[in-house]
């Protein structure tokens, strides 16, 4: 078994609370890809327990501070205290979807399981989570309240590149037919777990969606990035006048109609695949209005190096988008960049509502959705800035 022994720095760092040791603060010590190790203090006193990575710059995420070996016990207590989390919001059901196990959030390193009606579908990440798959799996089908029809990989994010790690999609377990639908209350859309982004759908963002629905009455609609469209059916939903969603992803389309059908608002929603940036700033020029316009596009700066980059962005879009806000209307904005803070992102739409020469009134920043936990002393986990804005 491998062990590492920590700088001074890295010890003063990791009884801080954070749970990630860079490898710029481990003195001494080696171990296996993905092993499970033990962490040590400069004069060899134990400081937990932690997952190795030989790849990447964070080398171990520390799994428990306490001096014993993590066992069975141990990890099947994490995915039971994950699963019951869930079911105290209410949102574990073998209908519904949820955020099941939510990574360093949950004490899982690298672990994320989205549940689609009773289709798990996993993504690693780390060495570490690869490492443990098919153990964490065993736990998690045991620990669920209800049996799962399949069990699918979707390992694929870009970020395995970091840990060395080869893509994986693939169906592990069981059978379904695709793509899934899915329930909500008062909501009812598909999700391609083997194409579609992420894990096939964004639930960080539930929440966010209902919220904005609540200003769409009578109002015109725009929803710009939309992805599967969801933003704009909940809005066609709660009674807006029309709905247009834009993004430039053609199967996203066909898909942003089928979830329109399927809740019966076809006749409200239509999609025109564009560059959402060049297709606000067109719109802008000829002067339409919209009384919601909801903006959530991918991350625009995943790295701190590309934060100087991001904020021209982020005022550049919201700049369009403001212009495109009627007097007394809603812009929602969203950021889904960690690298960019809450106070940056709101500073940025402040750029971009004076270069626009217009007021807007900051009403509410949200985040993710409760299955998208934020561990306060692990800051990374709390990425997702959604703000709701007033125009004039």
């Amino acid at each position: 078994m491998g062990s590492v022994r920590l700088t001074g720095k890295g010890r003063r760092w990791l009884l801080k609370g954070h749970r990630w040791i860079y490898r710029d603060d481990i003195a001494a010590g080696e171990a296996q890809p993905g092993e499970l190790i033990p962490v040590e203090d400069p004069n060899g006193n134990p400081l937990g327990w932690g997952l190795y990575s030989s790849a990447s710059k964070i080398a171990v995420r520390l799994v428990t501070p306490d001096a014993a070996q993590p066992n069975r016990d141990f990890w099947a207590g994490r995915v039971r205290r994950a699963i019951s989390a869930r079911e105290r919001m209410r949102l574990l059901s073998p209908e519904g979807a949820c955020r099941l196990i939510a990574g360093d959030a949950d004490g899982l390193p690298g672990w994320i399981v989205d549940l689609y009606g009773r289709v798990a579908v996993a993504s690693s990440s780390i060495q570490g989570s690869d490492r443990m798959r098919d153990f964490l799996l065993e736990l998690l089908v045991e620990e669920l309240p209800f049996e799962l029809d399949a069990i699918v990989e979707r390992s694929d994010a870009s970020v395995r590149r970091l840990e060395e790690l080869p893509m994986r999609v693939e169906l592990l377990q069981g059978e379904f037919t695709s793509p899934l639908v899915v329930e909500e209350p008062g909501l009812s859309y598909e999700v391609d777990v083997y194409e579609g982004h992420k894990t096939g759908h964004y639930l960080d963002q539930r929440d966010n969606r209902m919220r904005a629905a609540e200003r769409a009455e009578g109002r015109r609609v725009l929803d710009a990035f939309c992805y599967d469209g969801l933003f704009g059916v909940r809005a066609a939903l709660a009674g807006a006048k029309s709905v247009v969603c834009v993004d430039q992803s053609a199967p996203s389309g066909e898909r942003v109609l089928r979830n329109a059908e399927r809740n019966g608002v076809s006749d409200l929603v239509s999609f025109e695949r564009a560059n959402c940036m060049q297709d606000l700033r067109r719109r802008a020029e000829a002067g339409e209005q919209y009384g919601l316009v909801v903006l959530d596009p991918p991350a625009f700066a995943r790295n701190k190096r590309e934060r100087e980059g991001a904020e021209r962005g982020y005022v550049e879009l919201n700049r369009r988008a403001i212009d495109l806000v009627e007097p007394g209307g809603t812009l929602v904005s969203a950021s889904c960049s960690y690298n960019v803070k809450s106070e940056n992102f709101v500073h940025y739409i402040a750029k971009a509502a004076l270069a626009a020469g217009r007021e807007v009134f900051l009403e509410e920043l949200r985040g993710a959705s409760p299955d998208h936990p934020h561990l306060l002393h692990l800051p990374e986990t709390n990425y997702l800035k959604c703000a709701f804005l007033r125009v004039e």
